[in-house]
């Protein structure tokens, strides 16, 4: 009996609690809203909330994308300052504190449970991150994050980027340009349409995810380091070249046979970007590429075959002003070709050629009240192989839904947000995708996100 009371307990709190959330929701919107500073060490070195450089964090607005490609480095407040004999200045720090913590903490439930695992979970935290953001000294700058996860219960590096900037002047024309160092192939981009800043800024951690994606979308990231220049010359054209080697974090390092994914040589990325602020209206056209010779697992010699993957990407940032919201598209398109020789010689492959396409959209319109609302679009599409993506019964790679998303930021460095992720296709098809009788529609996902920063 007693365990009768306690199932229908479960099942009611998994049908309110959604129902709760809105209330409380609905009660946030109604309180006033009050000036804070989110990305607290940069909103702390240069006076300004977060909203001059963010329209909702982490999407960034003209001011904010000006502040990064300046390497982190504008300040409004007093530096401690030394010069040598020579009265050239040696010394330069913030008197303030570069560190600040991010919090997020979560709740998902999925359409249909996933067998064998429960439903309705919350993730607290979902993640926990130190930073440590800010000027260094004169020209450089830092974008350090250290991350916990909650998974595996250690803390770790996460997006890291360290630049160095200056400026100079091109026939008569300003050129900005710098030296960046990371570890995540485009988490240097200003833009937010490239994989490491592009929307949805946070999902579940818990809920089912599509398994394919390039290797630009995060396959690389933490586990690369990269040395890139840039510039942007009149404020229209910016260009970047980076190359990137395997740096390992987690796993073993020099790699061995028993490292994965491991870069053979180099891998170069580069970046091409058009933008152009029309009165009210913003626009931005890019397009970018990354090639890299991957070693599937480590080999005894370097004489092994690796896999080749080419990624080409171009994508389009719209922002409209009106006078009391900002109304901001963003979409891209990733183009990848496999030449996959090592796995196709270890049998994981049906042939040694294949390809991938990504393409995501989406609009949203924030409001100066803090009331945000986002529409988006995802499909991913490619070759058929039976081998390669095993786990899906027609050997597709292909997903593809919506999502809509409704944002409150009650104070700048505050966020709620719930999300709804409809799927018509999940690993190839909308029905028994997985050969199991699951459908796409039962990976639908409510996700409701507590984000703060401070």
């Amino acid at each position: 009996m007693k365990n009768l009371e306690l199932n229908i307990f479960k099942k009611k709190f998994a049908r309110n609690f959604t129902f709760i959330f809105f209330i409380v929701f609905g009660v946030l919107l109604n309180l006033s809203i009050l000036k804070s500073y989110a990305v607290p060490s940069f909103a702390r070195q240069t006076g300004l909330a977060c909203i001059a450089c963010h329209t909702e964090f982490p999407e960034l607005n003209s001011f904010g994308r000006q502040f990064k490609l300046n390497g982190y480095t504008m300040t409004s407040i007093p530096t401690i300052d030394a010069t040598n004999d020579s009265d050239i200045n040696r010394l330069s720090l913030l008197s303030t504190s570069p560190l600040s913590v991010m919090a997020m903490a979560s709740y998902s439930n999925v359409n249909t449970k996933v067998p064998a695992q429960q439903n309705n979970n919350i993730e607290f935290p979902q993640q926990l991150s130190l930073f440590c953001a800010g000027e260094i000294t004169h020209h450089i700058g830092t974008f350090i994050q250290l991350t916990y996860d909650p998974q595996s219960g250690t803390m770790g590096i996460d997006n890291s980027d360290v630049r160095f900037s200056n400026h100079t002047t091109l026939i008569t024309k300003d050129l900005l340009y710098g030296f960046t160092l990371n570890n995540n192939p485009t988490v240097q981009d200003v833009w937010n349409t490239i994989p490491a800043w592009r929307y949805p800024y946070s999902t579940s951690a818990v809920a089912p995810s599509p398994a394919a994606a390039t290797i630009t979308e995060g396959a690389l990231a933490q586990q690369v380091a990269g040395l890139g220049t840039y510039g942007l010359c009149n404020n229209l054209v910016y260009y970047e070249f980076s190359l990137y080697r395997s740096a390992p974090q987690g796993f073993t390092n020099p790699p061995d046979t028993s490292s994965q994914n491991i870069i053979s040589g180099v891998a170069p990325y580069w970046r091409i970007a058009l933008q152009h602020q029309f009165d009210k209206h913003y626009l931005m056209i890019g397009t970018r590429g990354m090639s890299a010779n991957l070693f599937p697992k480590y080999p005894l010699n370097t004489s092994d075959p690796y896999d080749h993957y080419t990624d080409i990407g171009f994508d389009l940032q719209y922002e409209y002003m009106l006078p009391k919201s900002i109304i901001t598209v963003h979409s891209s398109l990733i183009q990848e070709s496999r030449t996959l020789n090592a796995t196709f010689l270890a049998g994981a492959t049906d042939a040694p050629s294949s390809k991938l396409n990504s393409f995501k959209i989406d609009g949203n319109i924030y409001f100066q009240k803090g009331v945000g609302l986002t529409v988006g679009y995802f499909n991913v599409y490619g070759s058929t192989d039976y081998k390669f993506y095993n786990g899906n019964s027609n050997g597709k790679p292909d997903s593809n839904g919506s999502m809509f998303e409704i944002t409150y930021l009650p104070w700048y460095n505050t966020k709620f947000s719930i999300q709804y992720v409809m799927y018509n296709k999940f690993d190839g098809q909308a029905n028994n995708y997985d050969g199991t009788s699951r459908n796409a529609a039962q990976n639908n996902t409510l996700y409701c996100l507590a984000w703060f920063s401070f």
